[in-house]
């Protein structure tokens, strides 16, 4: 098999440490002699690659980040470039790592008891056990302060009720990190698979990350002990803190799937002959298209890289994620187009990755924020005027007739 032979219009390289470039390189190999050669099945039979996770866990990709506990304790742009690599092969992947390491391994570590930590984070992390991350309500998914999903207070338990949606990992989770609303507000809460009154049900019908398991999970009078709730947790602050870390490796995966489209395309470009016997990459629309390619991946691999640097300084702000996630996800949307079209009629059948990649960065467009959700976030930001809800409109008194 070919090697991905990586993109770097600008010798980008020279800004990573040989760390980084081990563990890109490390999971580029992962991704090109293992999920490559069965990504496409699985894309067509709407199955998660489980049989992968005992290596992922063995490179030290779950909770890579993590400085204890015998990980890897990686810089920020180390884990970026493996977010990158991960959604190169599928984004259903990178979101299965993603939410292993940023939405619940994070959590966890970050808010958890010693006991909890102590018992979660090593299975986590070697694989044995598989987690899910349950914020998002049929109802509720821009504005999850408005979730109706309670937690009660009964002597040493307490009862969950409520619902959540679009839980990746939900039906395989060995352990849900679930957010509630309780009488001192929104708290987390560990909750673990067989407890009664906990139910998870698949979503079916899906033409995006098929590779990924998105789930349902129920909670009916669901009772779980009193120190099952993450006790550090303390408002929808701590929850949006790991949609952070998330979206940070979103704003890296992005790359990975916009460098996919456009390797492809230009290798196709390059070897079909149409017309005058010359290839289509000498016709000028199509250089146009891959120009413009190169010049959008290059632009987003150095704000994924500066946004890493500053995560890495402890300066990173949720506003400037936001824009990584926003502008990476949008070029990688356009480069799975401009790549489908590139490929002509090729374009949309399985034998290219490119129509699974653009069906796949649909949903990365929406979760884990929408793309309006994050630009309204950054003009909040640059403004001072949050218009996330329009403003009351002023209504004139309608005068008394004489």
């Amino acid at each position: 098999m070919n090697r991905f032979p990586g993109v770097d219009y600008l010798e980008l390289d020279a800004l990573l440490s040989d760390e980084e470039k081990l563990v890109r390189e490390t999971v580029r190999e992962f991704v090109d002699d293992l999920v490559k050669p069965i990504i496409e099945e699985c894309h067509r039979d709407a199955r998660t690659p489980l049989e992968l996770v005992p290596e992922i866990a063995k490179l030290g990709l779950f909770g890579a980040s993590i400085d204890d506990y015998g990980l890897a304790g990686l810089g920020n742009v180390a884990y970026g470039l493996i977010m990158q690599e991960l959604e190169r092969g599928d984004s259903g992947l990178r979101s299965f790592v993603s939410v292993q390491s940023s939405l619940v391994m994070y959590p966890i570590y970050t808010f958890g008891s010693k006991a909890q930590k102590d018992r979660w984070i090593p299975a986590l992390g070697s694989g044995e056990a598989i987690g899910c991350f349950g914020l998002t309500e049929p109802d509720y998914g821009s504005n999850p302060g408005g979730m109706r999903t309670t937690a009660r207070r009964e002597g040493q338990e307490w009862v969950l009720n409520g619902s959540k949606q679009w839980i990746t990992n939900g039906t395989l989770a060995d352990v849900a990190v679930v957010w509630a609303r309780t009488e001192d507000g929104i708290r987390g809460f560990l909750v673990e698979k067989g407890t009664p009154g906990f139910t998870t049900s698949n979503q079916h019908g899906k033409f995006s990350l098929r590779t990924s398991t998105t789930s349902e999970l129920g909670f009916v009078n669901c009772r779980i002990p009193a120190d099952a709730i993450l006790p550090e947790t303390v408002g929808v602050k701590n929850a949006l803190m790991c949609l952070n870390q998330a979206r940070y490796g979103i704003a890296w995966g992005g790359i990975g799937s916009a460098m996919e489209c456009y390797h492809t395309a230009l290798e196709y470009a390059k070897e079909r002959v149409q017309f005058s016997g010359q290839p289509i990459a000498s016709h000028q629309m199509v250089q146009d298209k891959l120009v413009w390619m190169i010049t959008e991946i290059t632009k987003g691999q150095l704000l994924a890289h500066q946004l890493g640097k500053l995560k890495d300084a402890g300066r990173v702000q949720h506003y400037q994620i936001s824009m990584g996630k926003k502008n990476n996800v949008w070029v990688a949307r356009e480069c799975a187009r401009l790549a489908r079209e590139i490929l002509g009629a090729n374009g949309i059948v399985d034998d290219y990755p490119v129509i699974r990649h653009m069906l796949n960065i649909e949903s990365v467009f929406t979760y884990e924020g929408t793309h309006d959700i994050h630009t309204l976030v950054i003009g909040e930001r640059i403004t001072g005027i949050p218009a996330f809800n329009a403003p009351e409109r002023a209504v004139k008194p309608v005068p008394a007739k004489a």
